[in-house]
């Protein structure tokens, strides 16, 4: 695989309102650990390598589990998730396969049990935020670090 754009150089403006984006929302409130687990479960449904690459390593600073990162696929399936992680999950997937799901009225009903009004708008603000970043990632070929590295030993 080769990059195909580097979207900060082309687009540094539109660039640089993705990262006010992302500075507003980690600000906002929101759990460090629940951003991450939605930025993964949007990623591993977009299968954006270099997203999971990225946010598996961020969750893991954040004090995320090796165990949940591994059982994020199925977390419906795994008690590891709490009521409200849940709920992101749930509503992350909705609105990530939103041309298959229509944005399910049980999804938003359970998130208007776990999240305010403020705090349902800024996670529906990051979960479109990740999915744009992993169009940006998978449109362009970027390459995930460890990728990189490997792709350069085999040159």
């Amino acid at each position: 695989m080769k990059p195909r754009l580097n979207p900060a150089a082309a687009a540094p403006d539109a660039y640089k309102a993705m990262v006010a984006l992302e500075t507003t929302i980690k600000a906002s409130g929101l759990e460090p650990g629940l951003i991450e687990l939605v930025k993964m479960r949007a990623s591993q449904i977009n299968g954006c390598a270099f997203c999971l690459d990225m946010h598996s390593k961020d969750a893991r600073a954040h004090g995320e589990t090796e165990q949940r990162l591994y059982l994020l696929d199925a977390w419906r399936e795994s008690p590891v998730y709490s009521d409200r992680e849940r709920a992101a999950l749930a509503w992350t997937e909705a609105l990530t396969l939103v041309a298959q799901t229509h944005a399910p009225d049980a999804d938003y009903a359970l998130l208007t049990q776990h999240f305010n009004a403020a705090e349902q708008a800024n996670l529906t603000m990051l979960i479109g935020a990740i999915n744009t970043w992993n169009r940006i990632a998978i449109g362009f070929r970027l390459i995930h670090p460890v990728a990189a590295a490997v792709h350069a030993r085999a040159s």
